[in-house]
């Protein structure tokens, strides 16, 4: 598809690959609109990046979604691609009896409900225009469970099969439906898991959005950064020991 002159809404731009995907987005001459829940951190990308448009807003709160799509499409009605890309990744032990019954499903709230609600919300916009697309940042966890994240692992695997079922119904109104399925990555997502995961397997986050964009010009529907490819092809091959390895680090670091 074509990587310039578009508007790009992402999720959760103000780190990580949204910002990564931000900065060169914008570099290649599209008009870029970030979101994210924290004022500081948006006002803060904003001067490191002064053509960025800001939104404060929550993908885990509906009529927060509403909001912003009535701020943003008033404000930049030419909108035709969204990245769906904020996401939050704990390390749980679902032991610990101070999660209550609405803590533990927030990264289901953020991660898996958030873009589909995105997707619904901004969908009757995106028919209206040409070189339309969506984005929706999953991981190689969706193929193979990782035990010491284990919500974040079920909404990875929840937000690819949405994903596909998502590009067959929008395929004859042609809109694009693209899912990045990210590798562990350089960003402070995976700084809680420093003392789990070898830093020699994280792929530098500048170089993963890079081969995405090259992905998305390629019209390349599932993009596999890195070693992404890689666990999905072992998934298939030998799920039992790629699962065994992840089991191991969960069982090391919460001792069970």
């Amino acid at each position: 598809m074509k990587l310039n002159n578009n508007t790009i809404l992402i999720t959760g731009g103000t780190s990580g690959l949204g910002l990564e995907f931000a900065t060169q987005l914008i570099d290649l001459g599209n008009t870029v609109i970030i979101t994210g829940r924290n004022q500081a951190k948006l006002d803060e990308t904003k001067l490191k990046l002064p053509q960025i448009h800001t939104f404060k807003s929550d993908v885990s709160d509906p009529d927060a979604i509403i909001n912003l799509y009535n701020r943003v499409v008033n404000q930049f009605p030419e909108l035709n691609i969204l990245i769906n890309n904020a996401g939050e990744m704990r390390r749980l032990d679902l032991h610990d009896r101070s999660l209550d019954l609405n803590n533990i499903t927030r990264e289901i709230e953020i991660n898996l409900s958030g873009p589909v609600r995105m997707v619904q919300q901004f969908l009757p916009h995106l028919q209206t225009k040409s070189n339309a697309a969506i984005m929706n940042v999953t991981s190689g966890i969706a193929f193979v469970p990782f035990p010491l994240a284990p919500i974040y692992g079920a909404t990875k695997s929840g937000l690819q099969s949405y994903t596909r079922s998502l590009r067959v119904q929008l395929k004859k109104d042609g809109i694009k439906v693209f899912e990045l399925v990210a590798p562990g990555a350089k960003t402070p997502l995976n700084d809680k898991f420093a003392g789990d995961v070898d830093p020699k397997m994280l792929m530098d986050a500048g170089t993963l959005v890079n081969a995405a964009i090259k992905g998305l010009k390629k019209d390349q529907f599932q993009i596999f950064p890195g070693i992404a490819s890689l666990l999905a092809l072992l998934s298939r091959l030998v799920p039992s020991l790629i699962f065994n390895q992840m089991s191991k680090i969960a069982e090391r670091s919460l001792a069970i």
